[in-house]
């Protein structure tokens, strides 16, 4: 009689620990090193961030942040590889607009990002800048609208690829203004610049760190900024809402997910983690150099952005029939 019931003790006193032991994993993580995985090559604004982020929140956490490199397919191996990853918050990945933009490009894929992610954190904020060839002889945004609708199809606008976002930029800009202008896709932002400063092609919406070293010497002209308020790397200039645009706002957003079904305990972690991180002035110092305005958003917020920027963008790709064919 004394086994059974020292057996009915362990049994309940075993079934106790494995429902506690996941709780209490939780509220003791991070016990080990997390990795922020950064699905493009090194180089670009994901891997500046990254590495910056990575630094600042290992600080928050008394744990090392791994920033690791997975590049392939436009992000998407690398946002797989964490979407499929076990959800205890050891695996998260930093990602730019194409997490929401690719669902509707392609054709298939191997995640779902409302059912297979969830948003830990926006981290920052960074409007594009709108530039032309300086022999257009343009100067103001007024003047290229002027030109565009007055010259149909003689405006050839650059990008670093189909699907990217300065080329959806663009093609929002095109449906709003009813402007016709023709798509000229490059591989990546620096030759797209070496035909645009020779006028093969004339306007472009590039990222501000893209930009800069082209405009700080005038070899291409910036006309206007896509964020909701003025960019304080080109204060004087205004942004397309308020030159005559209202409502138009591109932003050059980074995000934090993870995998879906983490414990609430370690989403709020890492939540509170990054945000914190996001307050530190060298972080802030760093991304002021490329334009990045700091961030961080709560749980709720950051979904819902991730579903307004999906559904913004679902609505350009589907209106200007964008394919990758």
């Amino acid at each position: 009689m004394n086994c059974f019931k020292t057996a009915r003790v362990l049994l309940v006193a075993a079934l106790a620990f494995a429902a506690f032991g996941p709780a209490a994993r939780a509220q003791n993580f991070p016990t080990r090193p997390l990795h922020l995985i950064m699905p493009y090559s090194p180089g670009g604004i994901i891997d500046f961030a990254g590495r910056v982020v990575a630094q600042k929140l290992g600080d928050v956490l008394g744990q090392t942040v791994v920033p690791e490199n997975r590049p392939g397919a436009g992000g998407i191996v690398g946002v797989d590889y964490v979407a499929h990853s076990a959800p205890d918050g050891y695996n998260i990945v930093i990602m730019d607009p194409a997490i929401v933009i690719n669902p509707t490009l392609q054709k298939s894929m191997p995640y779902d990002i409302f059912k297979d992610l969830v948003t830990i954190s926006i981290v920052n904020s960074s409007p594009e800048v709108l530039v032309v060839a300086p022999q257009l002889g343009i100067k103001t945004y007024a003047q290229l609208v002027a030109y565009g609708k007055a010259n149909p199809g003689k405006l050839n606008y650059a990008s670093a690829g189909v699907g990217t976002s300065p080329h959806l930029a663009a093609a929002m800009w095109t449906l709003r203004t009813g402007i016709n202008a023709t798509h000229v896709p490059y591989k990546g932002v620096g030759p797209s610049f070496i035909d645009l400063m020779s006028n093969k092609v004339q306007m472009e919406f590039s990222s501000i760190a893209g930009a800069l070293p082209f405009t700080s010497k005038g070899s291409v002209i910036p006309l206007a900024t896509t964020g909701t308020t003025r960019s304080p790397v080109y204060p004087d200039l205004p942004t397309v809402a308020e030159s005559g645009l209202p409502g138009y706002n591109v932003d050059l957003w980074l995000g934090i997910y993870g995998p879906a079904g983490m414990p609430p305990a370690v989403l709020a972690k890492l939540n509170a983690g990054i945000n914190k991180a996001l307050q530190d002035d060298q972080l802030r110092a760093a991304f002021a150099k490329f334009g990045l305005t700091p961030r961080g958003t709560s749980l709720a917020e950051g979904a819902a952005f991730t579903k307004e920027e999906y559904e913004k963008w679902r609505k350009v790709i589907i209106d200007g029939h964008i394919t990758l064919d």
